[in-house]
């Protein structure tokens, strides 16, 4: 069908720095650059693990601004437009592509859910009104709705879908999703623990929170995979897996931004109902952090 791939390798799914009075500007446009100098494939903003959740419409907007003019064109920019508001989604998918995001996250419509013909109606909703291809990002553990290989099928045929972010853990339906929708659509794992083996069933990269502390190397761990060396980048996937599961100890993105803090990155200041790190699980983060050579 001719789709365009918006990228293939890591996207980070970039912290948000923030603090008392908003959005840190000076500490964000800061991580934007070392993301980029460390080789990043894409940058998505203001998804989940960028609190777009909590962020006002204006920060929200502001931010999206904000890193597509310091990005420069320098990497491709993804913009989390989705929302269980559908109407709010669209605003927000016209809005980033006029200012220049190269693709859109579509999370699924959470708390409210949806059934499956309300998925496909959804996300055709947004896609139409966007002038740039659209991911779908499917995390039923923080929605409570799974988007099944059936209704992929579906939207696969849609000029303006062209990619998932695969966050379901479930490798097999992972499988099927493939079987069906072919090249119709880029897959990218959602899940950093399972990076290797979904580049494994015909991946194009992942979508990562660990990207976030360790870019090059995650980076690294794909270009081993589509170099051919097998070997090397599930050594790679299992050699972090500790530091994987920490960053996921308590739920995201409150480990990254406890892991990024340390870094000198951001404040370690999340917005309620996300508190900080407690400590027992913080120091075992950073001793993990210390072992892959970062100075925590």
């Amino acid at each position: 069908m001719g789709k365009q791939s918006i990228f293939q390798g890591v996207a980070t799914a970039l912290i948000t720095p923030l603090n008392e009075n908003g959005i840190d500007y000076e500490q964000f446009g800061r991580v934007i650059d070392w993301q980029i100098e460390q080789g990043i494939n894409a940058l998505v903003i203001c998804g989940t693990t960028g609190e777009g959740s909590t962020l006002s419409d204006e920060e929200h907007r502001d931010a999206l601004e904000f890193a597509v003019k310091r990005a420069n064109g320098r990497t491709a920019m993804i913009a989390g437009t989705g929302s269980n508001d559908t109407a709010y989604a669209i605003d927000l998918t016209k809005f980033a592509c006029d200012i220049g995001y190269d693709g859109m996250l579509l999370v699924t419509p959470y708390y409210n859910k949806a059934t499956q013909n309300g998925l496909i109606k959804t996300f055709t909703a947004i896609a139409d009104e966007s002038t740039k291809p659209c991911i779908l990002y499917n995390v039923p553990s923080r929605t409570g709705v799974n988007i099944e290989p059936a209704t992929y099928g579906v939207l696969a045929d849609h000029p303006m879908i062209t990619s998932i972010k695969e966050a379901n853990g479930n490798l097999s339906k992972i499988m099927e999703t493939m079987q069906i929708v072919g090249d119709r659509l880029d897959l990218y794992s959602g899940n950093d623990d399972q990076i290797v083996p979904i580049l494994s069933v015909g991946g194009k990269g992942v979508i990562s929170v660990l990207s976030n502390v360790l870019p090059k190397e995650t980076v690294a761990m794909c270009n081993k995979f589509f170099d051919g060396d097998l070997k090397g980048a599930m050594k790679m996937q299992l050699d972090m897996l500790p530091l994987i599961n920490a960053l996921f100890c308590e739920v995201n993105p409150i480990p990254v931004k406890a892991a990024m803090a340390a870094m000198g990155y951001c404040d370690d200041y999340l917005r309620l109902p996300l508190t900080p790190m407690e400590d027992a699980h913080k120091e075992n983060m950073l001793r993990l952090m210390r072992e892959q050579g970062l100075n925590v």
